[in-house]
């Protein structure tokens, strides 16, 4: 069910993306090598498109953490890993899956994906990092690229099932087996095996990723050891074991390589066990198994890290006095730590203090100016006080300077135009939201509703029109391929 699912999105996708990849300039594009096979099925602007429709499919189909410091946490790591790679210019997209599963994966045109499970299961940042730096080096590799060389010669649906079963191959090995019983078999379970046999590339890359960023690179073959440990217990190995299989030579190869490296001291984002808690309490499916947890007395949580986690639990857990104490002390020990005055307000807000809430993050904002979690937060806040404009002129300014998009803000952005009675811009944004959300017709309907709102000036309806006419023309090429 899971692969036909993945299957159909897919294929879909790589319609839309034909439509939204433009042919590259000839001065654009290097002279690959010969025997570079990965260059002549779909070159890196196709890949990236491809990669774009796909998020938006995905999206509308599976649970994503969207926890504003979870995800920026993420962010910021991955793009700190691509910065110290072999293409520090290639474009990545980190996003994060609501799964229990131990998992990671590369999708096409840099998008990589964390399962929740994952970040819980590391032991410290450099285990985490180790992780998204082999998938890093799978894009830098363009090892999926290659995967996809045979399918130049295959039929848009099957091109689309070999796909399939690739990206579902990397998050369940039974449901990408699933997946290639229905097209060429023994073709496509090649590519998989192909895609299998850079594991060990991508090991030695992701390890010189981690001491070029200033992580240790031990963090990789260590939790790679401790997954295989975990297998002989539970008896069936995690996904991720099933998908990037790891054998005694393979770690033992990862080890002497590091011995030949010359690494620094590590500086690990203190913030890390922080980011732990909050997903571990958001993911829980119970408040009061996170109580637990934090209530338990184990030595290896940092006190800050459990008295942190124990005041997330209870503010989720409705116990909001609670919370606003945990937080309030914690804010008073480290004034500096960002994530405790964001805690200490939302427990403000809770607790039917808007203003205060305001007040906290408007102060932290003179501090911290231009800070992208303090500003969303504060947002947020402002959307709840009903002060419309000033959220508006944040949101619209915080946009501006995202360089990925953020469907969640052009939500906010949305609430507070409507609010303060700009209709259209309202529902232009509300466009953008659907769009990135997955949801492609609601995105149409949204602009067709943004047009139809009196008072529109030439730049703004030009802007809506080109727009219209792209979601249009996208919606066109998927309706037409899903016939076929």
């Amino acid at each position: 069910m899971k692969a036909n699912r993945i299957r159909r999105w897919l294929r879909g996708a790589l319609a839309a993306s034909l439509v939204c990849a433009t042919p590259l300039q000839a001065d654009e594009i290097a002279l690959p090598d010969i025997g570079d096979s990965s260059q002549r099925l779909i070159s890196p602007l196709q890949e990236r498109a491809l990669g774009e429709a796909s998020m938006r499919q995905l999206r509308s189909q599976i649970p994503f953490i969207e926890d504003p410091e979870i995800t920026t946490y993420i962010r910021n790591l991955g793009h700190r890993l691509a910065r110290n790679s072999d293409a520090p210019q290639q474009p990545f997209t980190f996003f994060i899956l609501k799964e229990d599963s131990i998992n990671a994966f590369a999708a096409p045109g840099g998008y990589i994906g964390i399962h929740s499970g994952l970040i819980l299961a590391a032991r410290s940042e450099s285990e985490l990092a180790g992780v998204m730096a082999h998938e890093i080096a799978h894009v830098t590799q363009r090892h999926l690229a290659r995967a996809y060389d045979s399918a130049s010669r295959l039929s848009l649906p099957t091109a689309a099932a070999i796909l399939a079963a690739i990206l579902v191959g990397t998050q369940d090995a039974q449901a990408g087996q699933a997946a290639l019983m229905s097209v060429q078999a023994a073709s496509i379970q090649q590519q998989i095996n192909f895609t299998r046999s850079n594991e060990y590339e991508a090991d030695w890359i992701g390890m010189q990723i981690l001491a070029r960023s200033g992580l240790n690179p031990m963090g990789m073959p260590a939790f790679f050891q401790r997954l295989r440990q975990a297998t002989r217990y539970y008896g069936r190995p995690p996904p991720f074991l099933s998908t990037h299989p790891v054998t005694t030579e393979r770690i033992s190869n990862a080890l002497a390589r590091i011995d030949q490296m010359k690494i620094g001291q590590p500086r690990e984002n203190p913030n890390f066990r922080l980011i732990q808690a909050k997903l571990r309490v958001l993911t829980s499916a119970d408040p009061k198994q996170a109580l637990a947890y934090y209530l338990a007395d184990n030595p290896e949580i940092p006190t800050e890290v459990r008295e942190y986690g124990l005041a997330q639990a209870r503010l989720h857990a409705g116990k909001i006095r609670e919370a606003l104490a945990g937080f309030k002390a914690l804010r008073q020990q480290d004034p500096d730590r960002i994530a405790y005055r964001i805690a200490y307000a939302q427990a403000l807000a809770k607790n039917g203090d808007g203003t205060a809430a305001a007040r906290e993050l408007e102060t932290a904002l003179r501090l911290y100016p231009g800070n992208p979690l303090l500003t969303r937060y504060y947002a947020e806040t402002l959307l709840t006080e009903k002060r419309f404009a000033e959220a508006k002129r944040l949101l619209e300014a915080e946009l501006r300077e995202r360089r990925e998009p953020d469907a969640l803000l052009y939500q906010l952005l949305a609430r507070a135009a409507a609010g303060a009675g700009d209709q259209a811009s309202g529902h232009e944004a509300m466009a953008e939201y659907h769009y990135l959300s997955g949801q492609l017709h609601a995105a149409i309907e949204a602009l067709e509703l943004a047009l139809k709102q009196p008072g529109l000036d030439y730049y703004q309806k030009s802007r809506m029109e080109a727009r219209l006419k792209h979601f249009k023309k996208i919606a066109l090429a998927v309706r037409q391929n899903s016939e076929h």
